[in-house]
């Protein structure tokens, strides 16, 4: 199990960098742009978390700070990843940026980083405090119910992101059990798989977006 896990991180973590690399490389434009480095935060904010849990399943040292500080760079690098969902959105379907909209992303966003960096969370011990999985969660899951439902709404005006909204929704429900109640029953920690699986399907509707150049130019603001 442990080795068809960590096969699964390292090929992930090799999809997310390149093809933010192809996407950085083919954009003609900021909505490309914009979808390279989500890509590439993606996977390196990941990857703090994700190898040293490849690393934990075949060393015998004590990596539980490592895991912890992990967790919390992720935290981080996700939340900047549904702010650009958030610009992508935006630019794809060309829709305007509404003030308030947009400052409740950003506030949601702020107050996510802020619930992260607490030192109540305990990232140096790596711990799986329900109460502190709930709370610092709340502003995440409100940032992605918007994000979703902007994908939802116009959806289907363009054909690469007509699930996108999908993934996402999909990606919380398998990814809310883990950071709740992971500590107290482990077993829930095999959800981060299809939660990963969302994300990459998410990847792959950019990286179809980008590489092809006339849809993108006939959507692109």
């Amino acid at each position: 199990m442990k080795c068809g896990e960590s096969a699964f991180i390292v090929l992930y973590l090799l999809f997310a960098a390149v093809s933010g690399i192809l996407m950085l490389v083919r954009a003609d434009g900021k909505n490309g742009r914009r979808m390279g480095a989500a890509a590439l935060i993606l996977g390196a904010g990941d990857a703090f978390h994700l190898v040293p849990r490849v690393l934990d399943h075949f060393s015998s040292g004590d990596l539980t700070a490592t895991l912890g500080i992990g967790k919390l760079v992720t935290s981080l690098t996700m939340t900047v990843f549904y702010v650009l969902l958030y610009y992508i959105w935006s630019g794809v379907f060309r829709e305007r940026r509404r003030k308030g909209l947009t400052a409740a992303v950003w506030l949601l966003a702020a107050l996510r980083a802020a619930l992260c960096l607490l030192p109540q969370n305990g990232w140096l011990s790596n711990s799986a405090d329900a109460l502190w999985g709930t709370v610092r969660n709340v502003p995440f899951t409100a940032l992605g119910i918007i994000v979703m439902a902007l994908f939802f709404r116009t959806g289907s005006r363009g054909k690469r992101f007509c699930f996108v909204w999908l993934y996402i929704l999909l990606s919380f429900l398998f990814y809310l059990p883990v950071a709740v109640g992971a500590g107290a029953v482990p077993a829930l920690g095999m959800l981060m798989i299809p939660k990963t699986v969302c994300y990459v399907l998410i990847l792959i509707a950019f990286l179809r977006y980008v590489t092809n150049r006339e849809e993108a130019k006939g959507l692109s603001s």
